[in-house]
């Protein structure tokens, strides 16, 4: 009998083996400690004084609110109705009692509250009634007056007392008595005599039909922290069994919760796609061999993309917006590597440098002010890195020996080159001439473009008449007639001169408009200890030094917020001594992305250029593909930015830095370009070709995101893409490299191709 030949494994292969399920493991072990991080923070300029006010003023007041608009068939009906309003106060307590929950104001609740001050006080005025009632009847017993002069006294006492505060208790008399079940009460105090809201109720109840619930998040909440809140604000107002029209939830907290989502669930998707289309091409690749050899360079990209997700995973750094463009682009970037070195003969040190060069590039984003774009630069360069020694270390086991060519490169005349060079530079300094006029768009919010929640924050502003917050943060103490006196001033001339674009939602003039025009000191101490404290902590610290006025905001512009903010910040009255303001608010902090992103429009673009010529210059031996390769690269940005000019386009975060992204393919096509020119190597400008083709793909297969960014980033960068190989064939052309002799053909015949695989 014959027993099967078991392969015996040496110590070597053995060793080789467990480190690499050690590394497999390792990596997938990585993958699942992912997390993404969507959050506004994400979006915002690290380290900048107008992120660090916004998050001192959620400090103290809570962050930005998740908003829930209900709206009913009928006017007033969730107030007014009995058997609506207990339910929505019932709600806003759960809302309230709600893990990471900073505050909730809603109608219900501010009703409660000041029924509950408004029996409060009509108690103290009954007590201190009777009370002086009894004083005046002691007095006379004690003078020793009969019972009628007895009885007497305390008439006229009383006659005094109500002839002082008689006017304010027939004032309250007519609504009925003040408690939620009193629905002539609650008529009287929210609505005026058209059933339009009072201005002082219209943060909460924008419109007869419609009420606003505001749930304030804790301030430093992560975004996973975020998304369970969304999800509990949306589980509460779906059962909290109110007869409602329409019930809308948004704000900016289910904004980054939903592209949170949206990242999510497109991750699979857009990954598996370009993983698809980048097996298509390369099964298209006949020249590698078998079918299945066809696929290794996007087995060493799919390798390389794991290790920097996977390392991001154990570090324990979540990932941003950026990784939805990270993975199809270096899955087709990473498998240009592999395709270069499968062939002989070939030289690694050129395929190394260039590798490098253009990680240079695109670690040139990491100077972007915003941490979403500077991660896709960290993610972007390493795995190019990474991608590219995975496959010098394995290029011997899969590679294709081309034979010696005769192809000559085509030579176009003196006069001709010159032409073409002059054409190319002179479209090129168009672009980027037009750049410092171009619009760019750096609003967090805009961001979630093309989401269903964006649909939610565009028709809720339509109804509350603003989507975002400005606060006005003012430090010293304001509760004095000086200080109340130029916060009404404030109000005044913001709504006069900015009425279009901000209007008050919670101020504190608003909420003490019942005492006039020049209340005492003593009165506006009265008025805050009359008040619930529910609504005077919103806009009041507890040690009074410290307050906020809260405006609303729309979703317009951002170049017109930036005037906007602009105008308050010059604008603003000179507050009394002792009073120091600063504006925070969302739309400062897209201001701020917007100024640091627009200012360094230049330095985003050219900062991947110079970073990849030096490295070339530093790594080539002939310095001359180092110059062709720099060449190339603000040629083909210049054309970039001219179709996106001419084409009424805009920037965004990702865009503004359109040269750096350019120059990691444009300098890499350039140097093998004149690599194949030089030695005269068909089979290198096909690699260079598929190349272009797959990194191509890569960014097309964005298109189908449904966030508007990536899609935008994507059509662009896979323009940008063909127009760098047109660039590296432009220059290479014009600026042509000397060919080399070429050696003299064997005289045995060889074959054409030959394919080596390792077993």
């Amino acid at each position: 009998m014959i027993r099967p030949r078991v392969p015996h494994l040496t110590g070597r292969q053995a060793g080789a083996a467990l480190l690499l399920a050690l590394v497999a493991t390792g990596v997938v072990a990585g993958l699942f400690r992912v997390r993404l991080d969507t959050s506004t923070e994400s979006f915002l300029p690290k380290h900048d004084p107008v992120v660090d006010a916004i998050e001192d003023k959620a400090k103290a007041f809570g962050g930005d609110p998740i908003v829930a608009v209900l709206e009913s068939e009928l006017p007033t009906k969730l107030l007014t109705d009995s058997g609506q309003l207990p339910k929505l106060l019932d709600l806003e307590g759960k809302l309230a009692k709600l893990p990471d929950v900073a505050a909730v104001y809603g109608p219900a609740t501010v009703l409660n509250q000041v029924a509950a001050s408004a029996q409060g006080m009509l108690a103290q005025i009954a007590g201190r009634r009777d009370a002086l009632r009894n004083e005046a009847e002691q007095q006379a017993k004690d003078a020793g007056k009969s019972a009628k002069q007895v009885t007497d006294a305390g008439q006229a006492a009383l006659r005094e007392f109500d002839l002082r505060y008689g006017s304010l208790l027939v004032q309250g008399l007519p609504a009925g008595l003040p408690t939620l079940r009193n629905p002539q009460f609650v008529n009287n105090v929210v609505f005026d005599d058209q059933q339009n809201p009072r201005p002082q109720w219209q943060f909460v109840v924008p419109d007869s039909s419609a009420v606003a619930i505001l749930v304030r998040p804790r301030e430093g909440l992560d975004q996973e922290g975020t998304q369970r809140l969304v999800s509990a604000v949306r589980d509460s107002v779906s059962s909290a069994g109110l007869t409602t029209r329409k019930q809308t939830v948004t704000g900016a907290p289910v904004l980054t919760a939903s592209l949170a989502e949206g990242v999510r669930g497109e991750l699979p998707l857009l990954g598996g796609l370009a993983l698809l289309v980048c097996g298509f091409c390369l099964m298209w690749t006949r020249w590698l061999g078998r079918r299945l050899v066809r696929l290794w360079p996007l087995a060493v990209a799919v390798a390389g993309t794991g290790v920097v997700l996977a390392v991001f995973g154990w570090i324990g750094k979540p990932l941003s917006l950026g990784v939805l463009a990270f993975l199809p682009i270096l899955l087709g970037l990473g498998c240009g590597y592999p395709l270069y070195l499968a062939q002989r003969p070939v030289e690694r040190r050129r395929i190394v440098v260039t590798g490098l060069s253009s990680a240079a590039a695109a670690a040139a984003l990491t100077l972007s002010p915003l941490p979403f774009v500077s991660q896709l630069g960290i993610a972007l360069s390493s795995g190019i890195v990474l991608t590219m020694l995975l496959a010098v270390a394995l290029h011997r086991r899969v590679s294709v020996t081309q034979p010696v060519s005769r192809w000559e490169p085509p030579k176009l005349p003196g006069w001709g080159r010159i032409a073409a060079l002059v054409a190319a530079l002179a479209v090129a300094a168009l672009g980027l001439i037009a750049l410092p006029g171009m619009n760019v768009e750096a609003q967090p919010e805009k961001l979630a473009q093309g989401l269903p929640a964006m649909d939610d924050a565009q028709y809720v502003e339509g109804v509350l008449g603003s989507s975002s917050e400005i606060g006005l943060v003012v430090h010293g103490d304001v509760r004095t007639p000086a200080g109340l006196a130029w916060l009404n001033q404030v109000e005044q001339k913001l709504i006069v001169e900015h009425g279009d674009q901000l209007r008050p939602v919670l101020t504190l003039p608003d909420l003490l408009g019942f005492l006039g025009k020049e209340p005492t000191a003593e009165q506006i101490n009265a008025a805050l200890q009359l008040l619930p404290s529910y609504l005077t902590s919103a806009l009041v610290h507890a040690d009074g030094e410290e307050s906020v006025m809260i405006f609303g905001a729309k979703l317009d512009d951002v170049a017109q917020q930036a005037a906007l903010v602009q105008a308050l910040q010059t604008s603003l009255p000179k507050p009394p001594p002792g009073l120091t303001t600063e504006l925070a608010g969302l739309p400062l902090a897209a201001v701020r992305g917007y100024e640091l992103v627009s200012a360094d429009r230049y330095v985003a673009n050219l900062a991947g250029i110079a970073a990849t010529g030096l490295v070339l210059l530093i790594g080539l031996r002939r310095r001359w593909d180092a110059g062709r390769a720099v060449l190339a690269a603000v040629v083909s940005t210049g054309w970039g930015l001219a179709v996106l000019w001419l084409l009424g386009g805009t920037l965004n975060p990702l865009t503004v830095a359109l040269g750096s992204l350019a120059t990691v393919t444009a300098c890499e096509f350039t140097v093998l370009l004149a690599d194949a020119w030089r030695a005269r190597r068909p089979w290198l400008l096909r690699a260079v070709g598929v190349t272009c083709a797959l990194a191509a793909a890569g960014y097309l297969v964005l298109l189908v995101s449904q966030i508007s960014l990536l899609r935008q980033f994507g059509a662009l960068l896979a323009g940008t893409v063909v127009l760098s190989l047109l660039a590296a064939v432009t220059v290479t052309a014009a600026l042509p490299p000397r060919p080399r002799a070429l050696p003299k053909p064997s005289p045995r015949p060889r074959k054409l191709e030959k394919v080596e695989v390792a077993s």
